[in-house]
Order: C-alpha cells, then structure tokens, then sequence
C-alpha cells in the first residue's frame, strides 16, 4: 500500500460503512433513497486571528445535511471527514456538530480552513485563520553592553519580530525624570558621543499583541577627564579652615593629583584629601600666610589628563550688589551691596556715571562702616546725592583689606524717578491706603530703598 492509499483509506472505510457512492467527484445517496432538500450553509467563511497558543474554533453549520459528508481540509491535507479525524496532530478535533476546533494555535497554522459539503455542486466555505504573535526583541550586542570613545559614532540596535510586525521605540532612561523619546528606528544613531550620552538606552517593542517589551542597553563612554571646579576663587585667612572641590567626570577610573604652585601636595596633619564618589576635597585646617597661592587639581586616567585651577586669596571677594534697579527717589539713590572678607575692610574705592552720555567716573574713597552678617561676609550702603531725574547711572565697587584689594565689581544699573511718576506713585501709596493699603510693586522698591536707609548706616562724603 503507498502513501496516498494509506492515507485515505480512512476515508474510504468511512464511505463505505455510510452507504455512500461517490460519483463525479459528489457523495450522493443510493438513487432508491433521494434527498428531499438540498444541504445549505448557515454559518459563513470569516478572517479569524488568534494569538499563539490560544485555541480557536472554527464553525460549520449546514441545514439538511442529511447523509452528506462534510469535509474540514486545509489546502490539499484533509483533516476530518464527518466526525472522523483524519489527522494525526492530537489538537486538531470536532467539536459541537461540525466545527473545527485547533488547541494551542501554532505560527505554522495560519492559513485557509475549507469546510467542503460533498453534494453535486461541491460546495466550500472557507475561514481564513491568522495567528498574531506577542512581540520578541534581541539587541545587538546580545550582553547589552557597548563601550565607545568619545567623539565617536555609536549605533545601536534591536531586532523586533512578531505579528503584525512591531514598531521599535527607543528611550533614554532618566533617574531624575520620565525616559525621553529619541527615535522610531530598529537602529539609534548617535554621533560624536561625549560624556552626556553614556547611561541607559531602552528599546521598546509593541505591536498590539499582548503587552509591550523591552531591553536596555547600557552605553559607556570612553573619554579624558573632565573636571570643573566648585570655586575658582576661594577667599581664605590665617587660623581659617578652607575646603577647595574638584569634580571630576569620565568613565575610566581617574587619578586625582592636587598641587600648590606646581608642587605636587601629600597629605600632613594640616592638609587632608577625601575622594567623594566624583567630588575630591583638598581641606586646609588652621590656614597659614605659605598657604596662600594658586591651586590645581590634576586627574589622570588611560586616555589623557586635565587640570583645573582654585586661586586662594586673603583679598576681599568682588562685591555683590542687592539694591534694586530703580531707585525711589528722583535726586539721590541708595546703593547697598555685600562683600566677603573674614578680616574687617580698610577702604572702599566707589565710582559711578551717567549712562546716556558717559563721561568721567565720580570716584568717592569711603571709610568703611559695614555690617557683618556672618563670619565672612560685611553688607555695605551708600547714599549718592545730587543725581538727575529720569536718568540712568551705572556704578562699580573695590574693596581692601589688610590682603590688599580685590577685583573691581561688575557694573550694576540703576534708575532714578521722574517728577510725574513720583506723583503717580504717592497717588498709588494713598488709594492703597484706602484699599487695606494695597502697594504695587513699584512702590515696593521705595520702601526697600527706605528701609535701606533706615536700618543701615549712610555713608555721606
């Protein structure tokens, strides 16, 4: 017996013991027993999509079948004839009258189900079956591991497959915030990569099958170090602690080096160095006149190194100017700024100018009386005079002490008010009254600069 004979020899067993002939292609009945009604379907072919391993059904119903045969076949293979399986695949059976049901559904199922009503017509009713496929991911490298140099071109990649096909998203995972969406792509292009870019990149696959998934690839950039200082101006006195910070960057373990005018430091009992994660502190106890000068950090790794300097001065720092803008007065203006310094100041050197047509600075050398308001740091105020309305000023302050002098300050601005808009804001002031004393803002700067002059000594030439 050959192979197409052993395999439907079933069949043909079946046939037989229904009585049935089977002419021209048609099972019929014996010609002394003829069907009163011809067999119709009441179900109809449909697209079924089932997810890989579920079990799916397929339905066949026919009216006034009769002794007719119904046949479930899948291309040329036939599976059932009747309620007999054809098939040897266990999860293939009939179920209710006749329909097909496929336990844990494979991707190889996908196709055309054909339920065939043997009658003289030999008619078909088809079910198309698609078999969706929760998505999979594989990145390259398969270690999720990638190391670059900075400066260079890193691709990275993940392979999706499911069905339908999935669409790839990529993120960049954030501690501090929500991973940021960076493309759309199987492949993620970043170029001339620096220390920014190293951290975790997370692939995410979704094709609406189930729920989405996703790998994360950890990028490490190979770069110098990259070191930034906490000051680069450190104010300092004799019998002062002083703490100096460098923060070094980069992926490759550095050394740390710290130097005092080109002399390489170690540590004494005086002197003492903590590496702190990427902060490296030099700390200076009970600060003596040698330790004055300028400093450096140095760090050292494989791929090169860098140096940053920290100047330590007893001069006092720039001052730092905290009077408003616009001044309350249309002849005069209240300048208030504070200054750090651990020993008292000696002289205070103040200039200022006219804005709209700049001439000669007005230099004033005052004596100082300031107010300390903490162990290294002195709030100073002056009152200029004789100041036009409705015009704008710049000053600058240098400050000494027993060190010497520090840097000039950065030009600070400022307004005097015009006739009318004094007015405008005495109205103000009164209707605020009469309001539950309502104030705006800009009177708000007239009452800062009074309570300036007030509370803080004035400082007349």
């Amino acid at each position: 017996m050959n192979n197409y004979t052993r395999r439907y020899w079933p069949i043909v067993l079946y046939l037989f013991s229904c009585s049935l002939s089977f002419i021209d292609g048609s099972f019929i009945l014996p010609e002394n027993d003829p069907p009163t009604t011809a067999p119709k379907f009441l179900s109809r072919g449909h697209l079924y999509k089932v997810i890989v391993g579920e079990t799916i059904e397929l339905p066949c119903k026919v009216q006034n079948l009769g002794s007719f045969v119904l046949l479930w076949r899948k291309g040329s293979s036939v599976l059932t004839a009747g309620h007999l399986k054809i098939t040897r695949d266990q999860r293939f059976k009939i179920v209710g009258d006749y329909n097909l049901q496929i336990n844990g559904v494979k991707t190889q199922d996908a196709g055309d189900y054909i339920c065939q009503l043997g009658d003289q017509e030999n008619r078909d009713q088809v079910h198309t079956v698609e078999i969706l496929v929760p998505p999979t991911l594989r990145a390259l490298p398969h270690n999720g591991q990638v190391t670059a140099r900075k400066g260079s071109t890193v691709t990275l990649e993940c392979k999706a497959s499911g069905n339908p096909v999935p669409t790839i998203f990529w993120f960049k995972k954030d501690v501090f915030s929500a991973p940021s969406h960076l493309s759309d792509s199987s492949t993620l292009i970043l170029e001339n990569v620096d220390r920014h870019h190293a951290g975790t990149y997370q692939c995410s696959a979704d094709n609406g099958v189930k729920d989405r998934v996703s790998m994360d690839i950890e990028l490490t950039i190979l770069s110098p170090p990259e070191i930034t200082v906490e000051k680069s101006w450190v104010h300092a006195s004799e019998g002062y602690d002083v703490e100096l910070v460098c923060i070094v960057n980069g992926d490759v373990n550095s050394e740390m080096l710290w130097y005092q005018n080109s002399f390489l430091l170690d540590a004494t009992d005086r002197r003492s160095m903590y590496p702190r994660d990427e902060r490296y502190s030099l700390i200076i106890r009970n600060f003596q006149p040698t330790d004055f000068g300028n400093y450096s950090c140095v760090a050292d790794n494989a791929l090169g190194r860098t140096k940053k300097y920290i100047e330590v001065s007893g001069r006092p720092g720039p001052a730092d100017f905290i009077s408003p803008g616009i001044g309350g007065f249309i002849d005069h203006y209240n300048l208030t700024w504070t200054i750090e310094s651990i020993p008292p100041l000696d002289e205070i050197k103040l200039l200022y100018r006219r804005l709209l047509h700049p001439g000669k600075w007005h230099e004033y050398h005052i004596k100082p009386t300031p107010i300390r308001t903490d162990g290294s740091h002195f709030l100073m105020s002056y009152l200029v005079r004789n100041l036009e309305h409705n015009a704008v000023y710049e000053a600058i302050v240098q400050a000494k002490n027993k060190y010497g002098w520090n840097e000039i300050s950065d030009i600070h601005q400022f307004y005097t008010r015009n006739h009318d808009l004094l007015l405008d804001i005495d109205m103000e002031y009164k209707m605020g009254i009469s309001s539950n004393i309502r104030i705006s803002p800009t009177y708000f700067g007239i009452i800062l600069s009074i309570f300036m002059l007030v509370f803080y000594p004035i400082i007349s030439v």
